[in-house]
This record gives structure tokens, sequence and C-alpha cells, in this order.
């Protein structure tokens, strides 16, 4: 066994965002780039020498490659096993599952989400640790303070391993054992769900549905799921096969880039139910026929409904969401009598709650929601959750949605993407606002008055830790909101993400587009902070 220890010099770029590293593929194929990460991940966690590491991605462009040198590398690091999915593929949940199952050390995660692939696109990657859940802040600090002063990785001199052959292998003394990249994962969702009572709906012929994978890692799991399992009929699942650059689309699950999705359910002939999930599984955008349903109100409605679906039915321990997102499942808490819990915009907020057994549901504004089964986000299972409730409840997605507005109001809610902002303007107009903060209160602004701003800090209620500067927001006494941020998830310039809410409780003012219902405090957003000024673009890239 040949072990080089390879001399190289740190970069100056590689601290991760809320879900990872994330750069353009060009970047991670410079010279050390990416093993000077992955050193600095193995330099930061002790301990983990002859434990399981998990090792999969989403299937984008370049993802076999690093795949090969985690491999090589973990090996060289005494690793004592490695899991990795079968052609290097695991959806993120998928993964999560994993890591839990076999109680594993960790995992590495190949995957930039909801952003493009190819060789032009993006690619990432990232550190879970042993509950299956993003690596907190503590670890990623550590990881990054180490690829600051990183001097020399270590790498096995070894063949490739046959990563789409199931079965094990050696490199050096770790094991290799390619698994199946969904048994494990539908075994979990089988554990969860009414799948006699689903099967029942999708074989009906009564009830349609159309499922979108967006040429990404959810394909496979939802061939085996749907059509094979559940019993939908051939070509339920669209777009089904992973391409390394996603088929040239953006599998984003929203309604700008998921347009084939959409086209097909606001069609004359539509189906019943529609979802989308992104690049590595773990969003989802659900729709019924010529209707949306926002990320959070479907959150909200999960957790209203969770009393019906067999793994969830002895109750809720707590719901959270993050700051950004809409504060439906909010009222549903109240109503219910739980806690919810307002975190940062990143899963890893979640994972302590989840542990403690103070949250149940979880979810995110942007198309994310997951529950405790896991530690992460996960696209399919909110599809099956819907799928779950329409086979009881046995009403369209508009009447279950326009039933829960009735019972707990509306919350007209958006959000506005200003994309690849220059990096400066973008810090100025943050900064800008955080100056204004202490100016606010009592405000009038037409019918709105400000009843306080702030700057979000978070600590956490497990472990004390404090997170601040997570976006500055601005409460209205009416319950209104507007919340500016800076996303940490894009690779080019810098992404102004702008959050819109209204609440209505009455039901006669239910049908407004929430544009128009919201048109008033979008105004209001650019006169307080100068969007159009400060970023230079006259609209949002992306309005969801």
């Amino acid at each position: 066994m040949n072990i080089k220890i390879v001399s190289t010099q740190p970069f100056a770029d590689q601290k991760p965002g809320t879900s990872g590293l994330r750069k353009r593929v060009t970047v991670f194929q410079e010279l050390h780039y990416l093993e000077n990460f992955v050193q600095s991940i193995f330099d930061s966690l002790e301990g983990y020498q002859g434990q399981t590491l998990v090792v999969g991605g989403d299937g984008r462009y370049y993802n076999r490659q690093a795949i090969q040198t985690i491999l090589k590398m973990a090996a060289a690091n005494e690793f004592g096993r490695v899991l990795v999915g079968q052609g290097g593929v695991l959806s993120t949940p998928a993964a999560s599952c994993i890591i839990r199952k076999n109680q594993a050390f960790g995992g590495i995660i190949l995957s930039a989400s909801h952003n493009p692939g190819g060789p032009e696109g993006d690619f990432g990657i990232k550190y879970n640790i042993s509950n299956g859940g993003p690596a907190p802040e503590k670890v990623t600090e550590a990881i990054y303070a180490r690829s600051k002063t990183i001097t020399a990785y270590r790498i096995l001199e070894a063949a490739d391993v046959n990563l789409d052959q199931l079965g094990t292998s050696q490199v050096g003394s770790m094991t290799v054992q390619v698994i199946d990249s969904v048994t494990d994962y539908a075994q979990l969702m089988e554990s969860l769900f009414d799948f006699d009572r689903i099967h029942h709906l999708l074989t009906s012929g009564s009830f349609r549905m159309c499922m979108d994978s967006l040429h990404a890692v959810t394909g496979p799991y939802a061939h085996a799921i749907f059509e094979q399992r559940l019993g939908a009929p051939a070509g339920t699942v669209i777009n089904g096969i992973p391409l390394e650059d996603f088929g040239g689309g953006h599998p984003d699950p929203n309604l700008v880039y998921a347009h084939e999705l959409v086209d097909i359910l606001y069609g004359e002939q539509g189906p019943d139910f529609g979802a989308a999930s992104d690049g590595d599984g773990d969003r989802n955008m659900i729709l019924g026929r010529k209707f949306f349903v926002t990320p959070s109100d479907s959150l909200a409605i999960i957790a209203a409904n969770a009393n019906i679906v067999p793994g969830y039915s002895s109750g809720l321990a707590g719901v959270a969401r993050s700051m950004p997102t809409s504060q439906a499942v909010d009222r549903v808490a109240a109503h219910i009598g739980i806690d919810c819990y307002e975190t940062p915009t990143g899963w890893k907020f979640f994972g302590n709650l989840l542990d403690a057994n103070k949250a149940t549901l979880c979810g995110e504004e942007s198309f994310g929601t997951g529950s405790n089964h896991i530690r992460e986000k996960d696209g399919l299972w909110a599809v099956l959750f819907w799928l779950n409730i329409l086979a009881v409840r046995q009403q369209s997605v508009e009447q279950i949605v326009q039933e829960h507005w009735k019972t707990y109001g509306r919350n007209y809610y958006s959000r506005h993407d200003y994309e690849e902002v220059d990096t400066e303007r973008a810090n100025n107009l943050i900064t800008n606002l955080r100056s204004l903060i202490p100016t606010l209160k009592g405000k009038q602004f037409g019918r709105y008055q400000v009843e306080y701003s702030d700057d979000f800090s978070y600590t956490d209620p497990v472990d004390g830790s404090v997170s601040q500067k997570q976006g500055v927001r601005i409460l209205f006494t009416d319950g209104s909101r507007i919340v500016f941020r800076l996303s940490g998830t894009g690779t080019q310039g810098a992404t102004l993400r702008l959050y819109l809410e209204s609440y209505e409780p009455d039901p006669a003012n239910h049908a407004l587009d929430p544009q128009q219902a919201l048109a008033t405090l979008i105004t209001l957003s650019d006169e307080i902070a100068q969007i159009h000024h400060f970023t230079g673009l006259e609209k949002p890239t992306v309005i969801t």
C-alpha cells in the first residue's frame, strides 16, 4: 500500500456556506483544490480511524471523478469502510438515511443541489455528521480554519473502484461497498406512509399524478417507489433519467425552472397532482390541477394533517421553520398546542431540535420540508406525505388548501430573488439596511406602521450556540413582514432574497394573486432598501 503525502498550499476561498462548499466545476478541477478540502475535512475530525464513511452525490458532472479521489484519500486517512451509492449516486435524503441506518461516522455528499450542472456548471461538497445531518457551524468553521493552513494531503496510489458493480472491494486496507442507492430509502418511506392506501389511489383510474425529476437524482427513486411499488402507470415519472448536466436544465423545483411540469398541470387535461424535486432530491414543489402550493403552506398543511399519516399519528413534538418562511405553520402549532421554533436558514439548524425531540416536522420556504426520519430535507418524502393526505381525505389539492385557509387564515407570501448581483453592491445594500434598523420602530409607511426591526439572531435552545446577522427583518403592527437576506448557496456574485408576507384572516379575500395581495409591500421594500439602486437590477430574476 503506497500512501503519497502531497505538498500543497491553501486556497483562500474554501469557506463552506449554508450547504457546504460550492464552486464552478472548473474551480474544483484546479490542481489540489478538491484534495485540499477533503483533507481539511478529515484533519478537523477525531476518532474516525477504522470507522464507516458514506459517500455519494447527485450524479452531476465531475461526481464520479471526485468520488474516486475521495475513496483513495479516505483509505490513506485510515477509514475502515466506505459505503458508496451505485454509480456514485445517492440522493441527499438517502445519504442521510444510510448514515443513520449503518451508524456511520459521517458522510461526504457531492452536490450543488438546485444549481445547474455540466462542465461549465456548479459542483459542491459537504460533510454530514453521524446523525445524518449537515455539519454544524463549529465543524464547518474547523474545516475552514484547517483549509487556510493546510500544507499536505494524503492519498493512496490505487486503481479506481468499479462504482457500477454492487459488492465489496478493497482500497488498501479499507473496504469499499457499492450499495443499491434506492433500497434503504424506499424501505424507510414504506415504514412512514400508508403505501396500500396510496397504491389504491394511484391505481383507481380516477386519479392521475405527474412526477418531474428534472433529469436529476430522484429519477431512480421515483421510478422505484411510484411506478413499481405504488403501481402508478409507466410515464408518471418524467425526466427520470439522471444526466450529468440535468439535460441542460436548471434542477430547481419552482414555477420558473420546472416549467414543463407547470405546463402539464395547468393544461386543459392536466393530472390531479404534480410534483418536482431538485438536483440532489431534498427539495420539492407541490401542484394541484391549475394550482400551486407554496412551500410555506405545504409545511403548514402537512403539520395540520400529520395525525392521518401512520408515521406521525401519535402526535408531533413540535415544528420548526426557517426565519424567512411564512408564519402559516406557527398558526397550526398554536392551534394544536405544540412549540414552533424559528431558526436561521440552513437545514443544519434543525438538527439539534430533531435530535432533542423538540421538533418532529421542519421546513423552509425554499421548497424544503422534512421530519425526524432523517436529518435532511426530503423531496420525495414530502410528495408521499401529500399523496397520503390525498388518499385519506379524498379531496383535490385545491380543496385541501382552501379548507386550510378557511380554518387558519391565509398567509400571502412571496420570495423575490435578485441573482448574480455584484457582491460589493449587495453587501452595501445590507450594510445600509442595518444602519436603518434603529430608526424604523414606529415609522409609518402608508397604512403600515413598523412594530420592530432587527438583524435576526438565533440562540440554539439545545446547545446555546449563537448565530448572528441572519437577515434583516421589518415587522409591521398588522403582522406583515419584509425580510432581506443574502443567500449562501450561489457560486457567482451574490443573491439577494426578498421575502414578503401579509396575513389575511377573511376567506372572502383568499382568492387574490399573491403578487397583487403583496403589491404595496413590494413597493415599500424597494423604498426602504433601495433595491434597484444598489443592485442595478430593474426586476427580480425569479419570483416564487
